[in-house]
């Protein structure tokens, strides 16, 4: 596919400096991009390369002041980043937009019902009274269990498997591998030490607009619904455990769990490998810092938390200060000690 310059100025709201007819057909890196293809510059550090590039086009802020002459065409917009990603998000589209049938072989049930341009591809496993919306993208390898529903333009990826009775919203991405709706982790302990499983019979609840990154696994809830909120993104590897619910707009760096029941709310960060206890609370806009262990609500809005376990995020920078100064002060402590010894020595004598 080949754009011109002026076609992606009316995408993206932006503003052509140079030639309007320059034709892209493909994406670069600014500083490994070639003569036909798109970057951008968001990032100052990379400023020395809009110079020199060998791209075509590039989109660069309003603020962009320019030093030396640039070669590429320019198109101006408020925020390059932002403009970048809603390119690449069109261009995703048009892609996916071509993909539509069904390959063979594929088990579809006689009550699975699905609506327009879905595509589901060779391998897929469709249950009982299954539902698909327009658009929804089913690739190959796929289990959806009996009573799932998934909402429009969504997108499921290669060997998801999606368990009974779970509902998926409207444009969603789910990535490769991705459990969602196995059972809980449930387990009543016996009076001879053994454990007798608490079956799961909720389901999980995804909700518009999020995405889930390539092997995560989301429990089902043990009654009622595990839930994954409006626009949160979760990345890769993560856990998330049964009757847990992830607020909108929340997102989680890869490798994190979640244990059951916890309630995480609105446009929360959680670090990368952080690890958070059931039965707890995480108030909106917290963020919690890489590697932290959470073992007790965060009441506060807007707080910062660190550390394992986890505790106010300014607080715990000191503390490691104070720990990194310990053998200085105890080398010190060493030395007053030897002195005062000396002084009473002098003082007796």
């Amino acid at each position: 596919m080949q754009f011109t310059a002026a076609q992606i100025a009316m995408i993206i709201n932006g503003k052509v400096e140079g030639n309007p007819e320059t034709l892209v057909h493909s994406f670069g890196k600014i500083e490994e991009a070639q003569a036909g293809q798109l970057s951008f510059l968001a990032n100052p550090k990379y400023e020395e390369y809009l110079y020199r590039t060998q791209a075509s086009l590039v989109i660069i802020n309003d603020a962009q002041e320019l030093k030396e002459p640039v070669n590429a065409t320019l198109i101006r917009v408020a925020d390059a980043y932002s403009a970048f990603a809603t390119l690449l998000t069109k261009y995703q589209e048009m892609a996916t937009q071509k993909l539509s049938g069904i390959q063979e072989p594929a088990y579809i049930s006689k009550s699975a019902k699905y609506g327009q341009q879905v595509f589901i591809g060779a391998f897929s496993y469709l249950g009982e009274n299954v539902e698909l919306g327009n658009n929804v993208k089913i690739f190959p390898n796929v289990f959806l269990g009996d009573n799932v529903k998934i909402s429009d333009n969504t997108i499921v990826h290669p060997g998801v498997k999606i368990y009974h009775g779970c509902v998926i919203g409207k444009n969603v991405t789910i990535h490769a591998g991705t459990v969602v709706g196995s059972d809980g982790f449930g387990f009543a302990p016996q009076a001879d030490g053994s454990f007798k499983k608490v079956p799961q019979i909720g389901n999980v609840v995804v909700e518009d607009f999020v995405e889930i990154g390539a092997n995560a696994t989301i429990d089902r809830a043990t009654i009622g619904s595990t839930v994954i909120k409006s626009g949160a993104k979760l990345d890769n590897l993560i856990q998330v455990a049964h009757n847990v619910e992830v607020g909108n707009n929340t997102v989680i760096a890869a490798q994190a769990g979640v244990s059951g029941s916890t309630k995480i709310g609105n446009n929360v960060m959680i670090g990368g490998q952080a690890g958070i206890v059931g039965h707890i609370h995480i108030a909106d806009g917290s963020k919690i810092n890489a590697q932290s262990g959470v073992s007790k609500s965060i009441k506060t809005p807007n707080a910062a938390v660190t550390g394992s376990p986890a505790f106010e995020y300014t607080s715990a920078l000191r503390s490691q200060a104070v720990s990194r100064k310990l053998p200085d002060l105890e080398k010190r402590i060493a030395e007053l000690e030897q002195l005062v010894k000396q002084l009473l020595t002098e003082k007796v004598g």
